[in-house]
């Protein structure tokens, strides 16, 4: 039996161009900070890599800092808001949750967009939020988020933008001048790049906070040894995803067909933020009655993987605080898979998860 993965927004498996470079480039010696000709070589995988990410951002490289990911990213910029007001949607990744506890949480519809209403209520409120942090793409649902507005909204009120665009990479345009944000957070393993490596891009001439002490490597904005094979293997994903990013509309073929043989198998069955504007390789679908542990387990028996939300808490099983923020009841909640799909999903692999899901689905009708 083949194995099928339906869980890209967890990770997505890395691409073999990609795989090469990393291995090439951990296969060298160097450090990036060194002088003599091994550390100039290992510089250069860095700055080319940087500039890779610039051109997928529309940004200069000097705009771009490398992390050891995301969540590293997300910390740091919010680090420097602690003693401050702060915004964030009541959706976003735990990353930016537990980074900003203290944060005021602007409540979002039941499609999965942010409360027009109660955003601007909040940004009217004194004092004036120092940030709003609001994600690009919900990991859980592929809502995308009017991020341009939203960034006009809060500027317009005295108050900085960040966005975690994580799963919007290599799916929708991320031009951080064009949307007018100041801080956008990357992984590079989202877009078929390696683990353990991410960045943060800001505007022009603002000052990023600083959360790793030590060296002064990033020009003084992050300090440790650089990953250079991971930095490496990030700036071809962002090549890639930047050249690949018009052929994506196979995979949102991909997705609503996926979509639409679920609604003839089950009337039941709850598509979340199947109205909102979403990226083309997310399907969230609740069963009622039906436990996603269940169903993962059920699906993990025919080879087939899948998850129930974001990776770094669907492992406790409790209900996504995504979903209920969006109305949907605990049980609800807890009924939801995610099908996340991407560059090696194959329309066999959508129509044997279809056949696995339809007997889980037929069983309780």
């Amino acid at each position: 039996m083949s194995l099928i993965y339906l869980d890209y927004n967890a990770t997505a498996p890395i691409k073999p161009e990609i795989l090469s470079l990393v291995t090439q480039v951990m296969g060298d010696v160097g450090n990036g900070s060194s002088v003599h000709r091994f550390g100039q070589r290992a510089r250069k995988y860095i700055e080319d890599a940087r500039n890779q990410m610039a051109q997928l951002c529309h940004v200069t490289p000097e705009q771009v800092i490398f992390t050891s990911g995301a969540t590293e990213s997300n910390n740091t910029v919010l680090s420097g808001y602690k003693d401050k007001r702060v915004l964030v949607s009541a959706i976003e990744h735990p990353a930016v949750l537990q980074s900003a506890p203290h944060a005021e949480m602007i409540p979002v519809t039941s499609d999965g967009l942010v409360d027009m209403e109660a955003y601007e209520a909040l940004l009217k409120q004194s004092p004036t939020p120092a940030i709003v942090s609001i994600m690009m793409v919900n990991s859980e649902t592929g809502v995308i988020q009017p991020i341009k507005k939203l960034a006009q909204m809060a500027h317009e009120a005295g108050a900085l933008f960040h966005t975690d665009a994580v799963q919007a990479a290599g799916r929708i345009d991320i031009d951080l001048n064009e949307l007018g944000v100041d801080f956008m957070c990357l992984s590079a393993h989202k877009m078929a790049g390696p683990q353990g490596v991410g960045a943060i891009i800001f505007k022009e001439g603002q000052d990023v906070p600083k959360l790793m002490q030590g060296g002064g490597q990033e020009k003084n904005c992050r300090a440790g040894t650089h990953n250079t094979a991971g930095i490496a293997g990030m700036g071809l994903a962002a090549k890639m995803a930047l050249e690949n990013i018009k052929s994506y509309e196979e995979t949102i073929k991909l997705r609503d067909h996926l979509e639409s043989e679920i609604h003839k198998i089950s009337n039941k069955a709850v598509i979340y933020g199947e109205n909102a504007p979403r990226v083309g390789n997310t399907c969230n679908v609740g069963l009622p009655d039906t436990p996603a542990q269940t169903q993962m387990m059920q699906l993990d028996l025919d080879g087939i993987a899948v998850s129930s939300g974001s990776a770094c808490s669907s492992g406790s099983f409790k209900p996504s605080h995504v979903l209920t923020a969006m109305g949907a009841s605990e049980a609800e909640a807890k009924s939801a898979l995610r099908i996340s799909i991407g560059w090696a999903t194959t329309a066999d692999e959508i129509d044997r998860f279809l056949e696995a899901w339809s007997k889980i689905a037929k069983a309780k009708n």
